[in-house]
């Protein structure tokens, strides 16, 4: 059975139990992975009540693999869809174009829904970091240099930006334009 007809019956056994499909791979070996999500996250008895469902299911519609491995997306969890584009709106993200734009494919931002079916991205280009010095010779001058402060730093007390901090700017895409996309993890400790 191919991808895409397992996806659907796997899609459709998921939203029966209140998760969505993130993705689905079929690895060597006979391994069918398949990553879920849900509004409120995922946790272990998630994954064990998916995988029994999906066992069964999967027998039934007789697909042929060895092993079933079901997890959830972590914490840079990919973006495909437009429902997932919505449903991150407001939240960090990293986006690969297809194509590049003014000599850069890959970008860093906040995602915003645009209209007409389209995204945006907004990002501040932060100074790339120089290597470090040298004197003529290549010899090293024993002291390295950054173009920009730490985060921290450039936040300020109040948590809002200083005035040298470079305007937002924006990117509009749509979503045939994208390579890839994943969410930037957000830890706490």
């Amino acid at each position: 059975m191919p991808v895409g007809p397992v996806q659907v019956v796997v899609e459709q056994a998921l939203g029966g139990l209140g998760y969505e499909l993130v993705e689905l791979e079929f690895g060597q070996r006979g391994l069918l992975r398949v990553f879920i999500d849900a509004p409120e996250g995922i946790r272990l008895e998630d994954c064990e009540r998916a995988s029994r469902q999906l066992s069964h299911v999967l027998t039934v519609e007789n697909v042929d693999y060895s092993r079933l491995e079901v997890s959830s997306p972590g914490v840079d969890r990919p973006l495909h869809t437009a429902r997932d584009f919505n449903r991150f709106a407001g939240e960090e993200i990293t986006v690969r174009l297809r194509l590049p734009l003014a000599g850069r494919r890959n970008f860093q931002g906040i995602l915003s829904v645009e209209p007409d079916g389209q995204f945006g991205l907004t990002w501040r280009d932060i100074p790339a970091e120089p290597k470090p010095g040298r004197r003529a010779g290549g010899k090293p001058t024993g002291r390295a240099k950054t173009g920009q402060s730490s985060p921290a730093s450039r936040a300020g007390a109040a948590g809002a930006p200083p005035d040298d901090t470079p305007p937002g700017q924006k990117l509009v895409f749509s979503l045939d334009e994208i390579e890839r996309a994943r969410l930037v993890p957000k830890l706490k400790f």
